[in-house]
């Protein structure tokens, strides 16, 4: 018996051993640019911190975002978004908050939905992480994405279909934000977002309360995304059907979300 259980010890540490070199190898090829992941959302370890990463690319995947329903009352969660997609025919792929709100969950910054500016841009100076200098804008078309320096964006002259204003900006042209420092000590649940290649998009949401120098390092460094935005803390929120994940801390803001369409011979039966 002894023996038998001693072979049985044996064969479950190689095994555990052989997952880890594949995750070892595999990972990083599915975290580069390019490379198709089966699916949107997996989870990742960096620096000892538990991450769930979901990555779209707007030439393929119908990214948008949400506020108010129909009547002008938000969602305020995934939920109320479902229902209102399901009479169409869409299905929630993922969905995450996206950008910090106010008490009447409407945005506290720059909110473009359907190439319609449905709130201004926030340039006041304040306290908290949204008036952390500089913030920036994540927008998106169907065939483009990016951050950018708030002020840069309003300059700039781009007209995408959806945008959302947050804060800090956490990389920059691959600079880490110049107010983050490794000794910082606050540590919260966070949520953000990376852009790489100009198309593709990688959301990230931590599974433990982690600094913002270590979640900005895992955008520039792991992700590889030269430009990264922080969405919130705290209330940090993700649906993710393919990891049966549901949040439904608290009531939130603006979200953003992926969507999928039957295909004409579905539909059509």
């Amino acid at each position: 018996m002894g023996l038998v259980k001693l072979k049985q010890t044996t064969a479950a540490s190689q095994m555990f051993i052989f997952t880890k070199l594949l995750m070892r190898v595999f990972l990083p090829l599915f975290l580069s640019a390019g490379t198709a992941w089966a699916e949107p959302c997996l989870p990742l370890t960096e620096e000892g911190i538990n991450y769930v990463v979901c990555r779209f690319d707007t030439k393929r995947s119908d990214l948008r975002l949400f506020w108010q329903q129909p009547g002008g009352q938000p969602y305020g969660g995934f939920a109320p978004l479902r229902a209102q997609l399901q009479p169409k025919g869409e299905t929630l792929e993922f969905a995450m908050n996206a950008g910090m709100f106010q008490e009447d969950l409407s945005p506290v910054g720059l909110y473009i939905q359907e190439g319609r500016l449905l709130h201004p841009a926030n340039m006041r100076n304040g306290p908290g992480n949204f008036h952390m200098k500089p913030n920036g804008i994540f927008y998106f078309s169907q065939t483009s994405a990016g951050v950018m320096e708030t002020g840069r964006f309003l300059q700039s002259g781009l007209k995408p279909d959806y945008a959302t204003q947050s804060g800090p900006l956490l990389v920059a042209n691959n600079q880490l934000h110049p107010k983050i420092e490794p000794t910082g000590t606050s540590e919260k649940i966070r949520n953000g977002v990376g852009v790489r290649d100009n198309h593709e998009v990688i959301f990230a949401i931590s599974e433990a309360p982690v600094t913002f120098f270590r979640f900005a390092r895992l955008f520039r460094d792991r992700l590889h995304c030269p430009d990264a935005l922080f969405l919130d803390g705290s209330i940090s929120s993700l649906y993710a059907p393919s990891l049966n994940r549901d949040d439904q801390w608290r009531p939130i803001g603006p979200i953003v979300g992926a969507v999928s369409k039957p295909t004409q011979g579905a539909a059509g039966k």
